[in-house]
């Protein structure tokens, strides 16, 4: 498994992993959470290339909500390299697990099998 980098990766863990049938995989050399083998949020340390700097977590979002995200929360929210515009990364860096979870769960459920997403109430 890849190095824990800390207070940032634990809390995507935490929350990424109380989805249901939600599980951790290495990809890239960063942890990626996945549901039924597609992967719904990628773990991106400030160390490698991908997160320039800040460690994030990469999510899927649907279309618009990355523009609108960055425009109005810059500092929080990036448009993360090679992914388009259904990719918003958010700064883990003093965040909260309940301000992660609502963009987790959105991720999740935009790719989850209907029924799982039903249990997260999507």
């Amino acid at each position: 498994p890849p190095e824990d980098t800390g207070a940032e990766l634990e809390l995507a863990r935490i929350v990424c992993l109380s989805l249901p049938e939600a599980f951790e995989q290495e990809a890239w050399g960063e942890p990626t959470f996945r549901v039924k083998k597609k992967i719904f949020a990628m773990f991106a340390s400030a160390g490698n290339h991908h997160g320039a700097g800040t460690t994030s977590l990469w999510l899927n979002a649907p279309l618009g909500v990355q523009e609108h995200l960055v425009r109005s929360h810059g500092d929080r929210f990036f448009v993360p390299p090679y992914v388009g515009v259904r990719v918003v990364g958010v700064v883990l860096t003093g965040l909260t697990a309940d301000e992660l979870r609502p963009h987790v769960i959105e991720s999740y459920c935009m790719i989850a099998p209907k029924k799982l997403a039903l249990l997260v109430g999507a």
